[in-house]
């Protein structure tokens, strides 16, 4: 589905990018205040990255001749910064995010001129756990999971687990091997919040520890082992699943799509017996469920060519039988679908009072 846009509107864009930009100022102190840009600049995640990709054909699809937008899989966290670096034509329009903003992050924007930020809710996806086809048919819960990977579990000193037998003697006596993402990631966010942090809180000192102490709670409950048993395997999702195949006894984390692309050579580990499916993914059964977002700077929307245009690109493409859901993503209900192309039209800017 392509979406229509005015070419006339989006070209005058052009002639206006030069004035709009240099409107904006330089924010870095690099001299760019001058700087245009005559196409559509996004970084981020690495899980939001082939739906960006997707959008950004079909909307040069729908307007021949307009630039194709540049799209950067730099890692949610990673990509945030840039984008909340500042204002202007050496800074990012757009940031893909496979997790909400943080309230650190939005007072990061603001200190440096971003004050009008758009927050549009994209889909949802599954944060999967897969291994190879071959591989032992585990079979994992959050308190598994946690066990199996926190640096010092429930604060009671290093985690000296060795195999998965030893976390849970249901489970076969094969080395703890993980591939994972890095810190930078948005799918590392999610693995703490949804998985580790589930695992933790099974042992009640840890919801009294929250109340008691945040930092040594999320020390305690979200640092993952350094010892070898985790690997961090960078932003490249593909990556994972590349090791995975070479790897049999090995365990992946990563967005659904991943799974979803590559059934031919994975197969899912269910978490609390519930399995990684679009099904259970977009009804918030699986555990591991999440938002995909986009953060967009209404100061560029006038300034850089095409970018309300790719904005509705996103909208016309997000639906259960869109080209979105073609490449793996999965529809955010109805409701969500609604708002986000609302505020997507009206350009409705987020109120950070409520970002954790």
């Amino acid at each position: 589905m392509e979406v229509p846009v005015n070419k006339f509107t989006l070209f005058a864009a052009t002639a206006l990018s030069v004035v709009s930009l240099s409107a904006c100022g330089d924010q870095s102190g690099s001299g760019g205040a001058g700087q245009t840009r005559d196409q559509i600049r996004a970084v981020g995640s690495s899980t939001v990255y082939p739906f960006a990709t997707a959008v950004a054909e079909l909307f040069v699809q729908g307007n021949p001749g307009m630039k194709s937008p540049i799209i950067e899989s730099t890692g949610t966290g990673g990509g945030m910064k840039l984008f909340c670096a500042g204002v202007g034509a050496q800074h990012p329009d757009i940031a893909n995010a496979s997790r909400r903003m943080k309230k650190s992050e939005f007072d990061m924007c603001a200190a440096n001129g971003v004050k009008d930020i758009i927050e549009v809710q994209v889909g949802v996806d599954g944060l999967a756990f897969a291994e190879a086809k071959n591989g032992p048919g585990y079979k994992l819960t959050p308190k598994i999971v946690y066990e199996a990977l926190a640096a010092n579990p429930y604060g009671k000193g290093p985690n000296k687990a060795e195999t998965w037998k030893d976390v849970d003697p249901t489970l076969p006596a094969i080395a703890i091997s993980v591939f994972g993402p890095p810190s930078t990631s948005g799918t590392r966010d999610s693995l703490a919040e949804l998985i580790l942090e589930k695992g933790c809180q099974s042992d009640p000192a840890m919801k009294e520890l929250k109340d008691k102490n945040e930092d040594e709670y999320k020390a305690t409950c979200t640092r993952v082992r350094e010892d070898g048993k985790y690997v961090d395997s960078g932003e490249n999702d593909n990556l994972i699943v590349q090791k995975l195949g070479a790897n049999p006894n090995a365990v992946g984390v990563f967005g659904y799509s991943f799974l979803e692309e590559n059934k031919d050579t994975l197969k899912d580990v269910p978490i609390n017996g519930v399995e990684a499916t679009y099904e259970t993914v977009s009804t918030g059964q699986y555990p591991g469920a999440r938002p995909l977002y986009i953060y967009v700077k209404k100061a560029h929307i006038a300034a850089i060519p095409g970018l309300q245009g790719f904005l509705n690109a996103f909208a016309a493409n997000w639906s259960p039988d869109g080209a979105l859901t073609k490449r793996g993503m999965v529809a955010a209900p109805e409701d969500v679908r609604k708002a986000s192309a609302e505020t997507v039209k009206a350009l409705t800017v987020l109120d950070g009072s409520k970002l954790k």
